[in-house]
């Protein structure tokens, strides 16, 4: 158990049993019910905890590369009207896929409200490295100069703010991708997680 955690997560033979002793008992013993399950996931939590060690003091540099404009047009999309696709009139083509409920009504805000400009639903390929993995907001809005303070702001959308629990590994990114947009951001940049237009406008005029 020890060697296989050990290589699963990079940590020493010594390192991992000093994490396993400190396991209450009745969790230990759920090794004997399902070894391999038990070694997965405690592998996972200590690789989780890893990243968040490293996370705490993550930072980003600025380089001079930049992202072609062809992650707009490579990607060759598919979807189906009502059931993940919708007619759009400010984002950058005239339909737009979305991926829950909450993003078609955040998108339908969107065309609504005199302040934006244009606004694009980024491809899988705009992405922020983190060490738990790849990260990828969700919008790039670009509002008229003289409506609001920002010009352009990437957003991520998530359910009920007042409700939601994250799951750990996707908090990570989220911390990960604040940090990103410190670096980079200007008075016209800006990244915060929303649920609605309302609070994407609240911050905002901040």
């Amino acid at each position: 158990m020890i060697g296989k955690i050990g290589a699963e997560t990079g940590l020493t033979r010594s390192a991992v049993g000093s994490i396993l002793r400190g396991i209450q008992k009745f969790t230990f013993e759920q090794f004997h019910r399902n070894p391999e399950e038990f070694i997965i996931k405690a592998s996972n939590l200590i690789d989780e905890q890893k990243a968040t060690v490293i996370i705490e003091h993550i930072t980003y540099n600025k380089l001079d590369e930049a992202y072609s404009t062809k992650i707009f047009t490579e990607p060759t999309l598919k979807g189906r009207l009502v059931v993940n696709a919708m007619q759009a009139e400010k984002h950058l083509y005239d339909h737009i896929l979305y991926d829950s409920k909450n993003e078609k009504e955040f998108a339908t805000e969107l065309d609504k409200y005199s302040e934006v400009a244009v606004y694009v639903k980024l491809p899988s390929g705009f992405y922020i490295n983190t060490p738990v993995g790849k990260y990828n907001p969700d919008w790039a809005i670009a509002f008229h100069e003289d409506k609001v303070k920002h010009i352009y702001f990437v957003a991520e959308t998530k359910g009920d703010l007042s409700s939601m629990q994250l799951r750990k590994v996707e908090e990570l990114k989220i911390h990960c991708a604040r940090e990103h947009f410190k670096k980079i951001s200007s008075e016209t940049v800006k990244y915060e997680v929303v649920d609605s237009y309302d609070v994407l406008l609240s911050e905002i005029m901040k």
